[in-house]
């Protein structure tokens, strides 16, 4: 048997629980099991028409060639139109660096950015990505903890107990995987007034649902809230989850055009440039009108309401609210102690509870301990169709309740 000496980095990172997870429910789903997947946070909506036309012309066109490392001129003036119109930022195509996805954004930025000994602050639950990527490149995760009192948000005291003259980053997603928090301007701003103070820190703005959106909720875009930050903010957004485009890996970072200049030298020496065929499809999709989105974002609020509806009188258990995005966070801490106590699961665990609902009960969730969540919790998505999110939590009501 072979036997390799791997790299320190790569055993300082975990796989991603949420790839894990449903890794685990298609094995079972393969074995014949009837297995609800809740875990993927994947519109089950096909890329509109317009966008596949744009692609086949380019394909037809012969645009099959090498772009610029942070991708074509026709995409990054897209992408710049885009956060003029949607958020009244002014960039320019310098600024822009197109990735493969906007996690691929994100690792740009930290390897740039981020040394051994540094530190990345990050409010949680968060993103399974951020610490993990932190981690590999050398830098220490500090978490600030957000309650469900708060509605997921963590506020100015917190993030100034946080910050040292160590932070190198600070990183903000709103709306919020998994939680759904939908930042407003003015604590945006709050956080921003703080984060003036340190002048070393980049804010990594995380956008990607920016569009999904419930009820009085709205998206503000970080430098939006606090234009005198935007020189140290990186926006990162793409396609995937608005234009149900996650296979076309298309993400994009935007920034001030020293930092976008150390992503593209970072880029030019992994991907090079993202597939040519995706740009043309981003662009057309990124110069699109939102109301091609209208029917997926009727759908998501329809199977919101269906959501909050199913945990809302569970004893042991309680949801926060989903202003944004397409989960529901459930805290489960007093059901897990129940099932715990009448041997049903191991331990009072979220990661023991998600085992035994996809094992025992055949639907499959992630567990909070990979959100770095402080309660035992559970993160479902409702980017399904309603048949299977109707038996799905079918399913967790009876295993909880």
């Amino acid at each position: 048997m072979a036997q390799f000496s791997l790299s320190a980095r790569i055993e300082r990172i975990e796989p991603s629980a949420t790839i894990a997870m449903s890794a685990r429910s298609a094995e079972l789903q393969a074995a014949g099991k009837d297995v609800v997947n809740l875990t993927t946070g994947e519109p089950d909506f096909d890329t509109p028409e317009h966008i596949k036309e744009a692609a086949r012309k380019a394909l037809a066109n012969g645009e099959t060639k090498y772009t610029a490392v942070a991708g074509t001129v026709r995409l990054r003036e897209a992408i710049c139109r885009k956060l003029g119109r949607d958020s009244g930022l002014d960039y320019g195509p310098d600024d822009v660096v197109a990735t493969c996805g906007a996690k691929h954004a994100i690792m740009n930025l930290f390897l740039v950015a981020a040394d051994h000994g540094d530190e990345v602050v990050i409010p949680t639950p968060c993103w399974v990505t951020y610490p993990d990527v932190a981690q590999f490149c050398g830098a220490k995760p500090v978490y600030v903890d957000a309650s469900i009192e708060d509605g997921f948000k963590i506020n100015p005291e917190q993030l100034e107990e946080a910050l040292t003259d160590r932070s190198r980053i600070f990183v903000i997603n709103t709306p919020s995987n998994p939680t759904g928090a939908v930042y407003s301007a003015a604590e945006l701003k709050a956080l921003g007034e703080v984060l003036a103070k340190y002048p070393k820190v980049i804010i990594a703005s995380d956008e990607i649902y920016e569009h999904i959106t419930y009820g009085d909720a709205k998206h503000v875009s970080f430098p939006e809230a606090c234009p005198e930050l935007k020189d140290r903010t990186v926006i990162f957004n793409g396609v995937s989850k608005a234009y149900a485009m996650t296979g076309w890996r298309m993400g994009f970072s935007a920034s001030h055009p020293e930092l976008a200049k150390a992503m593209r030298k970072i880029q030019s020496q992994t991907t090079t440039n993202i597939c040519s065929i995706a740009q043309a499809a981003a662009a057309a999709a990124l110069d699109s009108e939102l109301d091609n989105l209208k029917p997926m974002l009727e759908a998501f609020a329809a199977r919101r309401a269906k959501v909050l509806q199913a945990f809302d009188d569970l004893e042991g258990v309680e949801i926060a609210a989903i202003d944004g995005a397409f989960y529901g966070f459930i805290e489960v801490g007093g059901a897990a102690r129940q099932l715990a106590a009448d041997g049903v699961i191991p331990e009072p665990s979220d990661k023991a509870l998600a085992e035994h609902l996809l094992s025992e009960k055949l639907v499959s969730t992630v567990y909070g301990a990979a959100f770095k969540s402080k309660d035992p919790a559970l993160r479902l998505s409702f980017a399904t169709n309603d048949e299977l999110l109707a038996k799905g939590l079918e399913r967790l009501r009876a295993a909880l309740g």
